[in-house]
């Protein structure tokens, strides 16, 4: 099982993507911004294929690491999201995996941090 499907219970969709373009919020999303502005999704908030999501960032994160050979899916391990901050929370095998998942995190387009003050070491 991977990171997607352990975190978020989907496989990866076709055409996803860890940085892919994103499309504009749709209408329904901007209803509290006037209407002759153009809104485009924010980098935390755009989804694996580019649409607008709630959770995109941490998804993509967890795309990053399906897709990094060095990362296997370590079970004890969640990634979620606090604005474009990626948090990392539970355990890790090692500080050297840990740093690893930092560094693939931060290449994600729209991580501005990386929180591992809720992962441990074990």
């Amino acid at each position: 099982m991977g990171w997607l499907q352990r975190l978020f219970g989907m496989e990866k969709p076709e055409n996803a993507e860890v940085n892919p373009t994103a499309q504009a919020i749709p209408e329904a999303e901007t209803s509290n911004v006037a209407s002759n502005s153009t809104q485009s999704t924010p980098p935390e908030r755009v989804g694996l294929n580019g649409e607008y999501d709630q959770s995109g960032l941490a998804k993509r994160v967890a795309l990053a690491f399906d897709e990094d050979p060095q990362l296997e899916d370590v079970n004890s391990l969640w990634v979620a999201q606090t604005g474009s901050t990626v948090v990392l929370k539970g355990i890790v095998p090692s500080q050297e995996i840990l740093n690893k998942m930092i560094s693939v995190a931060n290449s994600v387009n729209g991580a501005t941090d990386v929180d591992t003050n809720q992962a441990t070491i074990g």
